[in-house]
């Protein structure tokens, strides 16, 4: 062990042990946020004290040894601490050395003998916990700054909209990076003409995944909204993540903050730093009562130490258990989302009242809930007791979603179930379903917000169909189970028909499932679901975003067209991008505009077998390739007679044998149009 290593274990043990040992002046080390546990401290003479002793001392190096970020843990359980430091990239490398050696040196004063403490100080975050914390997002506090560093704004309305747009785009890019953060700029008109310039950074402790990231800045991202007129510098620091935003002036980003190069010569002739603090000397007096005490407590804590027993499992014979209960064991051994006692929920919904009710389904209603004990708003689904379709879509819905983590995907938190009684408790999106928006003639979806909902759902499907263990047929992909947060990230939710296959395994033989004027016509002919199913159901539905209209279009009076045909002959003529919505006013890019309209038809394509892979739509939709070129007429899908026979058969309980029209012409009659859609 390096010498000044030894030094600093040295002198935080004299620091915890011998509170009076250690005195510190001329220093700074107040935190901007800062919570310490108050469920109980170490015991002076324990090994989780000693364990602490050195992870403190080994988060500092170990930060200069990954550039900015480091977590560490030290010894088994139950005495294990876990450690994590990490550097704003907003600071440079001085500022964030300068900042942790604070951070650390001023634990016996923040927060003594605390089993639990998170801080977040100018330019650095420190956490330790006797518990491990890695991976989850932590949104329990976080700290807002706003300052006036520049000239004024006069025209917020822009400024509002570009701050929205600009972080809500580095949010999504950090949440992809490696990093875990993300700069950038963008640019916007102020009321007098003149351009102004605004910077951001989004950025998320390295620990987590992307979806987790993703969450932790959303988050933050909507606090942005309420924050007060005509600050052009504004900062929301948390425990898992950090997002800042600047007009006019450069951040000075150092992505990572890397320490400066030394030459072997260098290290060599350079002897180990000692334990100073940012401004000032730390001026330590050391009695030999209290370095004795120290050693004495070290050997005390390790002759305490002894083996703990295994833990105990407890076995249950899944054959001794009624079908009831065998489902209750199946869905415990879901690895995240918990079960809820029915009293929570009842209450968190004001016992379902009408009053919270954001809606119903087709086998169910879903409700506004707020858990006071997690202090979490939430949606609850309540499925009908007279459903038994909803009771197969319920069980589908927790053992297929429950084992799904990604940003652009419903999360599924929890459940409940006894008798008739089924609950299904999902993360709040407090902008409802697209469709609501798409549709609504008095709110006007901007085109950088669809645009962006556009990748969200690509990256979702992409993730079902080809980044999972198993491929995810969704089945039931539409505007209406495509919801959006506070900030309009769109997640794709209802997974109560969604079937797992195997990778490469053809069409899955079912029961026809979906929404017919999303639903790909072949499915209706054959009964059997496949990747390309999915794959026309979201051309649709980008056909939807782009155009702003419904799947069944009103070409004349009396006679409808489905919407793939309609914008198909606007492809036909070479003009295809006089398909989109008209309430946009021409304000979008027409280079996205027509990728997206494009991609939409060749996903759409009559014969599934020339449809992309979601993989080859997401690269075009994402400039990482080019257009395909697409017949000028739309293909009319052909099948053999004896898959009409069968659709023909099938086709006369649900639809009176009307979808041949529509798949061989691509028209039906208005009086048929409400046959197709639910």
């Amino acid at each position: 062990m390096a010498p000044w290593h030894s030094f600093s274990i040295l002198l935080i043990a004299i620091s915890l042990f011998a509170q009076t040992a250690v005195v510190v002046v001329s220093q700074n080390y107040t935190a901007a946020l800062r919570n310490c546990s108050i469920a109980g401290k170490y015991p002076v003479a324990s090994l989780s004290k000693t364990n602490f002793v050195r992870i403190m001392a080994d988060l500092e190096p170990g930060s200069n040894e990954t550039h900015g970020f480091t977590t560490r843990s030290e010894g088994n359980p139950p005495d294990t601490i876990f450690g994590l430091t990490m550097c704003y990239a907003d600071s440079n490398w001085d500022q964030c050395q300068k900042c942790l050696r604070a951070a650390i040196a001023s634990m016996p004063e923040t927060c003594p003998f605390s089993r639990d403490m998170k801080a977040c100080h100018k330019a650095c975050i420190l956490r330790y916990s006797n518990e491990s914390f890695f991976s989850i997002a932590d949104l329990s506090g976080a700290m807002e700054s706003y300052t006036q560093t520049g000239a004024n704004v006069t025209n917020m309305v822009r400024m509002n909209t570009t701050r929205l747009t600009l972080m809500h785009r580095l949010s999504r890019k950090a949440a992809d990076s490696t990093l875990r953060l993300a700069n950038g700029s963008m640019e916007f008109n102020d009321s007098d003409g003149s351009s102004r310039k605004m910077f951001g950074l989004a950025q998320c402790t390295r620990d987590l995944n992307a979806s987790e990231c993703n969450r932790c800045l959303t988050y933050f991202v909507a606090k942005l909204s309420s924050s007060p007129l005509n600050h052009t510098y504004g900062a929301v620091k948390g425990y898992s993540c950090y997002i800042v935003y600047q007009i006019g002036k450069d951040l000075g980003i150092t992505i990572p903050p890397a320490p400066p190069p030394t030459s072997p010569q260098q290290e060599a002739a350079t002897s180990p730093p000692p334990y100073h603090g940012p401004k000032a000397e730390h001026v330590v007096s050391v009695s030999v009562g209290s370095l004795v005490l120290v050693i004495t407590l070290v050997i005390v804590a390790w002759h305490f130490w002894q083996n703990r027993s295994n833990d105990m499992t407890l076995g249950i014979e899944l054959g001794d258990v009624s079908d009831g209960e065998q489902q209750e064991v199946n869905f415990e051994k879901g690895a995240v989302p918990q079960r809820f006692h029915y009293r929570d929920l009842a209450v968190a919904t004001n016992y379902f009242s009408d009053k919270v009710k954001l809606g119903d389904g087709g086998f169910g209603s879903v409700y506004h809930g707020y858990l006071q004990d997690m202090d979490l708003h939430v949606a609850i689904k309540r499925v009908s007791k007279k459903s038994n379709q909803g009771r197969k879509e319920y069980e589908s819905e927790v053992k297929i979603i429950s084992r799904l983590r990604h940003r652009n995907l419903v999360e599924l938190i929890g459940w409940y179930h006894r008798g008739d009684e089924l609950l299904l408790v999902y993360e709040l999106m407090p902008n409802g379903s697209l469709d609501t928006h798409i549709h609504n003639p008095d709110k006007v979806l901007s085109w950088t917000i669809r645009h962006d909902i556009v990748l969200g759902i690509g990256s979702a499907l992409l993730y079902l169909h080809q980044d999972c263990q198993q491929c995810i047929l969704h089945r039931d992909i539409k505007p209406s189970n495509i919801m959006l947060d506070a900030v309009f990230n769109a997640k794709l939710g209802d997974f109560g028909l969604a079937r797992l296959v195997d990778h490469g395994r053809g069409s899955h033989t079912t029961v026809v499932a979906g929404t017919l004027g999303y639903l790909d016509p072949e499915c209706m002919v054959t009964g059997g679901a496949c990747i390309e199913s999915d794959v026309y159901s979201f051309g649709v539905v980008l056909l939807e975003i782009a155009c702003g209209q419904p799947p069944i279009i009103e070409v004349t009076k009396g006679t409808n067209t489905h919407l793939v045909q309609w914008v198909w002959e606007f492809y036909n003529s070479g003009k295809i991008l006089d398909a989109a919505d008209t309430r946009l006013d021409g304000e979008f890019s027409n280079g996205e505009m027509e990728r997206v309209m494009v991609t939409a038809l060749w996903c759409a394509h009559p014969d599934r077998t020339q449809r992309p892979t979601i993989r080859e739509a997401v690269n075009v939709l994402r400039l990482e390739r080019q257009l395909p070129i697409l017949p000028l007429k739309m293909p009319v899908a052909t099948f053999v007679p004896s898959q009409l026979d069968q659709m023909q058969t099938k086709s006369d309980t649900a639809t009176g044998g009307r979808i041949i029209t529509w798949i061989t012409t691509g028209s039906i009659s208005a009086t048929e149009t409400s046959s197709l859609l639910r």
